[in-house]
């Protein structure tokens, strides 16, 4: 079951990566060259936010079944360990949360300006929070 789940993990990624990038795009497009927030800019968002709660979920039962995640007195001394015991969950966590709050902005705000801009600065954070724990991972980010 845990090289199932791992896979699924590590597919999704890939998913939320590219879905990211898009709300990017067009989030700075919006912006920049005040366009309407439309249906487009829904979806997207939308699908991110499941796509990132779907992922915190698998990870959430990897964590518990990972052999990688050690709770003793060695794990801070070893970067591996600590990274997945510690560094990768926080900042993993920390990226869901900014794309949740990014969805959750949408609905409350009026000017599309502030929505797109809003989308862009909390989507341009969680993706600078994911891109460098893909790269503390030592596994690099393809």
């Amino acid at each position: 079951m845990y090289p199932i789940l791992l896979m699924s993990h590590s597919i999704l990624r890939y998913a939320v990566i590219i879905l990211l990038v898009l709300v990017l795009v067009r989030s700075f497009y919006g912006w920049t060259m005040r366009k309407p927030f439309e249906k487009p800019d829904y979806i997207l968002s939308r699908l991110l936010s499941s796509g990132t709660h779907l992922q915190l979920l698998l990870g959430v039962i990897l964590f518990y079944l990972s052999p990688l995640v050690i709770f003793s007195g060695e794990t801070m001394k070893n970067p591996a360990l600590r990274y997945w015991t510690v560094e990768h969950w926080l900042l993993m966590l920390i990226a869901v949360v900014l794309i949740t709050i990014s969805a959750i902005r949408i609905k409350k705000q009026s000017d599309p300006a502030t929505k797109h801009r809003a989308v862009f600065l909390l989507n341009g954070i969680a993706m600078l929070i994911i891109l460098v724990s893909l790269i503390m991972s030592g596994r690099g980010i393809i």
